[in-house]
């Protein structure tokens, strides 16, 4: 608690014409410890209260110029002056005289004689009262602030939001406009949070709410509710609106559209401007947003259903690959309850062991045998039949279901590799790939460690694969992270390599074995292009040191072209479909040396 000593001093105004009422009047508050500032007439007390910002105001109502009932009903219509207390002072104490002084605005009045023995108390008393008073229109305006605002971001907030879309869409129901909701959602939030750490969260979500706030400033009049005015919108200029729904959540409310292409460019620019790294120190996460557009009035009349259909719409720019925006149609309504079944049978799969791993051999350039095998998920649904990994993993990777679904992997890759041991098989490893999510288990190092402990599987066996944007997320935290799991004694691999945004001097400090070339660009290998990425990339891997792998190879040409290069590794189904567990040791007696050899001679 502070000492009364410490405090700082009470500041009175006193205003008055005689000099003695104003030498008295110093005495008295002076003896209470407070600071006097005097003014002779009502523009001297104006000038005082501008320049000297008191804590009270003591005005004669008779001064000459500008009486005190003018003096103080200008000071109310000041914002600084709207809550300061006043007290008026005067001879008359007539009920006529005391209503002008409390509709001019006074605080309290008092009449001549004034009783000097009691005025220091009356002044404190009014100062107690007032600062009272302000303290609880505080809490009252941050409690209105609260209602309408999130505390994290200072944007508009779900309640605020609701609000605002509904003014919007009665407004241009009734002038004849179209409107649009951006319904953003940020891409693996929750792996990139889990890996900086909470605080370090919420200043990535400060910084999202930054970035969206300028960028849409630009050209678009982005217009908050002032703190004074929270809850009630005023309609002019109001074109643009950003809220924070929670979490991730954000929304952007497009009033008065005349053309979707502005939609578009609003949404393109959105996901330019988020998915820029954001420097927090050590960490430098990139985030990128996915966005449903729904429109008013063709996707719903009212709040509720334009909400609904722009989440729809987010959900399919996810599915769609994220970092992008999808428009709202009527077909994703089916999609959304395709997806949500889904959901519900992997569970069941899971449950019920409809999952099985095939795999996919990788064949030495050199030599022509198979030193490495891919393992990769299949699913037999009992209705469906065979279900793609691309239609079901990222369900696992949405719901979570892939960290269970990764370590079932792994035990069934230990299992495997056990049983071909046994026949005499063993110059050969297995890549598994590690999905975001596992990868960004804060103790997926311990896991792994645990894994090889229990399963009996040796570490040089295995081959941990990684996609690009995974590592690249948060690199400097990562470093570590892979050096652990390298220290574990297993090989790591770069998957999908050319698809991300890999920077050349973490490519270098990063412990990783294997570059895996992108299958896209090996389907692309027609064009001077394709031919130019996979050239390059092979000679940088050759540069670092590291293996090349090249997935997806169907045709004799892309054998010859990548084997003339001395990519090191090469897999497709031109060697092999994935296969059963129980025909892999024939494939790893198998050499393809003599394909290779007449691709090259072709």
């Amino acid at each position: 608690m502070t000492p009364a000593s410490a405090q700082p001093k009470a500041k009175i105004l006193v205003s008055d014409d005689d000099m003695n009422v104003r030498l008295l009047t110093r005495q008295c508050l002076e003896a209470e410890g407070m600071t006097v500032v005097e003014a002779a007439d009502g523009q001297q007390a104006l000038d005082a209260f501008l320049r000297e910002r008191p804590d009270l105001i003591f005005l004669d109502v008779e001064m000459p110029g500008l009486s005190g009932l003018e003096v103080c009903r200008r000071i109310r219509e000041m914002p600084q002056g709207e809550n300061i207390p006043i007290m008026i002072v005067t001879g008359s104490d007539d009920r006529k005289s005391i209503d002008e002084g409390f509709e001019a605005g006074a605080t309290q009045y008092k009449t001549k004689p004034v009783n000097w023995s009691l005025l220091g108390r009356d002044v404190q008393y009014m100062l107690r009262a007032s600062n009272a008073l302000n303290s609880l229109k505080r809490q009252e305006d941050r409690l209105r602030y609260l209602a309408y605002y999130d505390p994290l971001t200072n944007l508009p907030n779900r309640r605020s939001f609701n609000e605002q879309l509904t003014r919007i869409l009665k407004r241009a129901q009734r002038l004849d406009h179209s409107a649009a909701l951006l319904f953003i959602d940020l891409d693996n939030f929750k792996r990139i949070n889990d890996s900086i750490g909470h605080g370090r969260g919420d200043r990535l979500l400060v910084e999202i709410a930054k970035r969206l706030a300028r960028e849409l400033r630009e050209d678009d009049a982005i217009n908050y509710l002032s703190d004074s005015n929270a809850g009630a919108v005023d309609e002019r200029d109001r074109n643009t609106e950003i809220a924070r729904l929670g979490g991730d959540e954000f929304t952007v409310v497009l009033s008065d559209v005349r053309d979707m292409r502005d939609v578009e460019s609003v949404a393109q620019r959105i996901i330019q401007t988020l998915s820029e790294p954001i420097s927090l120190h050590s960490h430098n996460p990139v985030v990128t947003p996915s966005i449903g557009i729904a429109m008013y009035p063709q996707d719903g009349l009212d709040a509720d259903s334009l909400v609904r259909n722009a989440d729809t719409a987010m959900y399919a720019a996810k599915a769609d690959g994220r970092a992008c925006f999808r428009f709202y149609n009527e077909a994703m309504n089916a999609r959304s309850v395709e997806q949500l079944k889904l959901e519900e049978d992997l569970r069941e799969a899971m449950r019920e062991g409809q999952l099985e791993l095939r795999y996919q051999p990788q064949v030495d350039t050199t030599t022509g045998r198979v030193v490495s095998l891919e393992a990769l998920v299949r699913w037999k649904h009992p209705v469906r039949g065979l279900i793609s990994p691309g239609d079901f993993i990222p369900v696992a990777e949405r719901t979570g279901q892939i960290i269970e679904l990764g370590e079932w992997v792994l035990s069934e890759v230990a299992r495997h590799c056990t049983f071909w041991e046994t026949l005499g098989l063993d110059d050969f490893r297995v890549c598994v790939n590690i999905s975001p999510l596992q990868f960004n288990q804060p103790d997926l190092v311990e896991r792994v460690r645990y894994f090889l402990e229990h399963s009996g599987l040796r570490p040089s066996r295995l081959e941990l694969e990684l996609t690009e944007s995974a590592i690249m997320t948060d690199a400097k935290t990562n470093i570590d992270k892979l050096r652990q799991l390298n220290e574990l004694g297993l090989d790591l691999a770069v998957d999908d390599f050319g698809t991300g945004y890999s920077s050349l001097s973490y490519l270098k400090r990063f412990p990783i074995r294997t570059l895996k070339i992108d299958q896209s660009f090996v389907a692309d290998m027609s064009s001077h292009d394709g031919v130019a990425i996979v050239d390059a990339i092979i000679v940088l891997a050759k540069t670092l040191n590291l293996r090349s792998i090249a997935e997806g190879i169907e045709t004799r040409d892309q054998l010859r072209h990548l084997a003339a290069q001395h990519c090191d590794l090469l897999q497709g189904f031109f060697f092999a479909r994935p296969l059963y567990p129980e025909d892999v040791p024939d494939a790893l007696r198998h050499v393809y040396a003599q394909d290779i050899a007449d691709a090259l001679r072709d």
